[in-house]
């Protein structure tokens, strides 16, 4: 009994909590689930896509699929692993499909330097001027030189060097083989590597 009640101190247990309450029906522990995970679902979805309404929408439309499948959902992945999954697949949806790719060489066209830079502009009261302006210029070629990337690289450097997340949970999220994760990371830094040269 005792064993039982510090289960759900986790976040996997916590979460698991809310999960079987949602399936027995209780409809509002999915805003739980929101409330709990949100920030992360949007800051996946910024990062892989750099640009703040798109990662919007991506977030909210991860979290629909999200509510559409929980009541199947068989606890054979952790739940954070499982929304993750459905992020990356949401975000790269996005990038392939050809509305995304137009606007946003319209909006690089447009307004150069302004799109996808918003959540750069909240940052500590300390640097000066110049420096926030050289730290948002570096950000930005860094930034462009990782949507210049594959989707199936960029996930992984998005949930490698970004999110912080192990090799096994991001072949678990992508659902490729560690090796092919550790791969794809080699060959995705290299090719980082390579567009920033000279440049940073």
């Amino acid at each position: 009994m005792d064993e039982e009640s510090k289960k759900p101190a986790t976040p996997a247990g916590r979460d698991a909590q809310v999960i079987e309450a949602f399936q027995r029906g209780e409809k509002a522990a999915f805003d739980t689930l929101v409330l709990r995970h949100k920030d992360r679902v949007f800051n996946l979805s910024y990062s892989f896509l750099g640009d703040y309404e798109e990662a919007n929408e991506s977030s909210q439309e991860a979290f629909i699929k999200v509510y559409n499948g929980l009541k199947k959902f068989r606890f054979e992945s952790s739940f954070s692993t499982w929304l993750y999954r459905i992020v990356i697949n949401t975000c790269t949806n996005k990038i392939k499909s050809l509305a995304f790719r137009q606007k946003k060489m319209t909006s690089s066209l447009d307004n150069p330097g302004h799109e996808g830079n918003r959540a750069l502009d909240i940052r500590d009261e300390g640097p000066t001027p110049l420096v926030e302006l050289e730290e948002r210029e570096r950000q930005d070629l860094i930034r462009r030189a990782i949507d210049q990337l594959q989707p199936e690289h960029k996930a992984v450097v998005v949930l490698r060097d970004m999110e912080g997340l192990s090799y096994e949970e991001i072949a678990e999220i992508t659902g490729a083989n560690l090796g092919t994760v550790k791969s794809r990371l080699s060959r995705a830094r290299f090719e980082l590597r390579n567009k920033l040269r000279g440049v940073l």
